[in-house]
């Protein structure tokens, strides 16, 4: 008889048992990446996440299990439903806590519903979200919501669930030699552009490399979290990630985290962390104490799309948001997320708003693509 739990953390999971339920080595939702934000000090219920980790076990076998956590606020999430918490409250109602299942502070899709091979996968999915709903339920909570799901997981979502979808710019390899057969696929015009920028950044008089993660000491590593933390501090955020954390993922991970730096002599000043899973490299942080025009675009973009072509990787995403990627070869990429409202009448509402608001998406779609910098659209 398989058995649900909700646990408070992951220390007492094997990470080869929790990792045998994630397809293709997905780094944001590897036991490392998960178990070391809990353990490293990044998930704070000051912060509003509290981990509450679904699980299903045959025995004392952990057969499925979905990253979940409840939630006292919607920072770190990057699917915005600020404005359903405030029309929630306005009606005298808490929106939070809130069931959340998600990879933390990471807008990056990915498999939410693990499942061991050679398991029911289909039976257990639909397992995970039905135990999702029964929770938020037992718990007397306004929603669930499962952001960033895989096409793989959607079907596991019954009626219950509203579907919500968004698109990221994604760049895709089409098989490409080498960055030169990458722009030759491009207009001229954005050829031109990126060749420019590229110019700007490597006639700036600093070193650029790519180095793995595995091939850094301590004392690099709290640079390139300097200047992580350096972003947040002129945007007036605050840097949930900890210093810590940066040093486990190097370790951790080894050379499935990849940075690519800028260096002034001996010291660190620009740099974009990548991590590597499957076929895909995901671009997720950014920092720099210096301003070089250019110098942004060549080690958050061109440096992982050199990197991809080179390992042969199908895909570069660097994370969410930007229009200003479609001008350097990345395209519109659905996501997907689903959501549970527990109250019939604000459900009603909510669905309403989302059928607006997918109109709006796919006026914004067609836009973007008679902006496409490929040659052949």
């Amino acid at each position: 008889m398989n058995g649900i739990r909700f646990l408070d953390g992951l220390s007492g999971i094997a990470p080869s048992d929790w990792d045998a339920m994630v397809p293709d080595g997905n780094p944001f939702v590897s036991h490392a990446f998960l178990a070391g934000m809990e353990a490293q000090g990044c998930l704070r219920e000051d912060y509003g996440w509290r981990p509450y980790h679904l699980a299903i076990f045959d025995g004392e076998r952990i057969v499925a299990a979905a990253p979940t956590y409840l939630k006292g606020n919607s920072h770190g999430e990057f699917v915005f439903d600020w404005s359903w918490a405030a029309a929630w409250e306005r009606a005298g109602g808490d929106y939070y806590p809130k069931l959340l299942v998600a990879s933390p502070y990471s807008p990056v899709p990915g498999p939410r519903l693990l499942v061991r091979p050679g398991a029911d996968a289909d039976a257990l999915r639909r397992q995970l979200t039905a135990a999702l709903v029964a929770e938020a339920d037992r718990l007397g909570l306004s929603s669930v919501h499962a952001n960033f799901l895989p096409e793989t997981d959607l079907d596991a979502f019954d009626e219950r669930w509203l579907a919500r979808a968004d698109y990221q710019f994604h760049w895709h390899n089409r098989g490409y030699a080498d960055f030169d057969d990458f722009l030759a696929a491009l207009t001229a015009k954005k050829r031109k552009n990126i060749r420019q920028e590229r110019g700007y950044a490597q006639a700036s008089g600093l070193t650029l490399e790519m180095r793995g993660g595995d091939t850094l000491g301590d004392a690099e590593w709290r640079q390139i979290h300097a200047l992580y933390e350096l972003t947040f501090d002129m945007k007036g955020n605050h840097a949930a990630l900890t210093s810590r954390f940066f040093r486990h993922l190097g370790h951790a991970m080894g050379a499935n985290v990849q940075v690519a730096m800028a260096r002034d002599e001996h010291d660190i000043v620009a740099m974009a962390l990548f991590l590597r899973g499957g076929d895909t490299l995901y671009g997720r942080y950014w920092g720099a104490s210096v301003e070089v025009s250019g110098l942004h675009f060549e080690l958050c973009y061109y440096r992982g799309i050199e990197y991809a072509i080179r390992e042969g990787l199908a895909r570069v995403e660097p994370g969410a948001q930007g229009e200003h990627k479609l001008a350097r070869g990345f395209l519109p990429t659905l996501t997907h997320s689903r959501h549970y409202i527990a109250h019939d009448g604000f459900r009603r509402a909510v669905a309403e708003a989302l059928v607006a608001e997918a109109r709006h998406r796919e006026a914004y779609r067609a836009e973007l693509l008679t902006h496409s910098p490929y040659a052949n659209r």
